[in-house]
């Protein structure tokens, strides 16, 4: 069977106490949407706890997470530079030192989530996210395991179709491993334009995977065509980053000989593209099938049983950042709020960060004043160019389609 979390994302400004004013992304979920499965109760319990454990420059952050009758609620750092997925989208495919550049902070967030202990088994296009600053993010830890050290294996199949390693594809049990297949997967998307294999159909995509021999096109270079390479390497234990070295051996690799390690996750390296923001609230790096939507929050009216509540204790967070920022006393108390969608098929859409439109967005217990409220974001603005370096000019490529996680079963 396929598992169904529904989440809803809200661009929100937080309207009192510390940080008043700042821009938050805010998920919420319904509870009764999750309670009757225990698999999915426990990954979104997981993906709480991966993100409050977790902090890397390249992984989003966690300020917040509390909860109400019927509601769960993530409040992150808002992220207004878009997805990876968009750019890749405006550009067709990245030239090497543009994808050198996004693949060196993916691993080095990969490999701190595995010196954690941490698997992450949903890397692609959409997870990836920019900063204002165009550095990225990972974000969406819902398909995450934890406790997979070296030896540990785990074996739910999860993942997006296109992007799972044969051994999740076989039910073989997998490791850390995977996340380096997916990465050798990101790399070849990144600059060809697609993934390596691909069908009209889940069925076909895996026996592609399965079976088919990788082809690369002429034009890559000796080293991106060799690294691609040993990432996709069908045995697990021949894949390159399967050693203990794990991250670094793949640092070592050639492909990567102009990168200065400690400079790349100190960000002092100048991203290849800078978002043009016009404001705090500038949503215009988003799809906006999904920014146009008017917000809509669903009343808080449902109730659990005792023991379906029991199956979120201790869901309620504040980041350490944010309770030594708070000097006048203030203290956060959850209010009331609601949810996003993600289903399952092979890269077809899954719904980026919402952003609200306009209006009043009523979020607080009856009586109580809201903590955050939606933005309003501005008109759009005329469409700039991208800078066009020789790092990044774009290659135009027939247009991408999203793709869907198939979560566990």
């Amino acid at each position: 069977c396929v598992c169904v979390c529904v989440w809803q994302v809200f661009q929100v400004r937080k309207v009192q106490g510390a940080q008043t004013g700042k821009i938050f992304a805010m998920k919420v979920l319904k509870k009764a949407k999750i309670v009757c499965n225990a698999k999915d109760t426990a990954h979104t319990r997981a993906e709480r706890e991966i993100l409050e454990k977790v902090r890397h420059p390249f992984i989003v952050d966690l300020l917040y997470a509390f909860q109400t009758g019927g509601k769960l609620y993530l409040i992150l750092e808002c992220l207004s530079g878009g997805e990876l997925f968009m750019q890749l989208e405006k550009e067709g495919i990245f030239m090497e030192d543009t994808a050198c550049f996004y693949l060196g902070e993916i691993i080095l967030a990969l490999g701190h989530l595995h010196s954690n202990g941490i698997i992450y088994r949903d890397l692609k296009p959409e997870n990836i996210m920019l900063s204002q600053q165009g550095h990225i993010k990972l974000t969406d830890f819902g398909l995450s395991k934890e406790s997979i050290h070296d030896g540990s294996i785990t074996h739910t199949f999860c993942g997006t179709i296109e992007y799972m390693a044969p051994e999740i594809l076989t039910h073989s049990g997998h490791n850390r491993s995977v996340d380096w297949w997916s990465l050798g997967v990101l790399m070849h998307d990144m600059m060809t334009g697609s993934p390596p294999f691909t069908a009209e159909n889940r069925k076909k995509t895996i026996e592609k995977i399965l079976k088919c021999k990788l082809n690369l096109p002429p034009y890559l270079t000796v080293d991106a065509r060799d690294l691609i390479k040993q990432l996709l390497r069908k045995s697990p234990v021949k894949r390159l980053g399967s050693s203990q070295g794990d991250s670094a051996d793949i640092q070592k690799h050639s492909f990567f000989k102009q990168i200065n390690w400690d400079d790349l996750l100190n960000k002092r390296v100048e991203p290849p593209y800078k978002p043009q923001l016009h404001s705090d609230e500038d949503v215009s790096q988003f799809d906006t099938r999904f920014t146009r939507q008017t917000p809509v929050d669903s009343p808080d009216d449902s109730t659990l049983s005792h023991s379906a509540e029991l199956a979120f204790a201790g869901f309620s967070f504040v980041a350490p950042s944010v309770l030594e920022s708070l000097k006048e006393g203030f203290s956060f108390e959850p209010r009331s709020r609601h949810v996003r969608r993600h289903n399952s098929s092979p890269r077809t859409p899954i719904s980026p960060l919402k952003f609200s439109p306009a209006g009043p967005f009523k979020l607080a217990v009856e009586g109580e004043a809201d903590l955050f409220s939606p933005t309003s974001p501005p008109a759009a603005p005329p469409s700039v160019p991208l800078e066009n370096g020789p790092a990044s000019r774009p290659i135009k490529t027939p247009s991408r389609n999203k793709k869907k996680k198939g979560h566990q079963r």
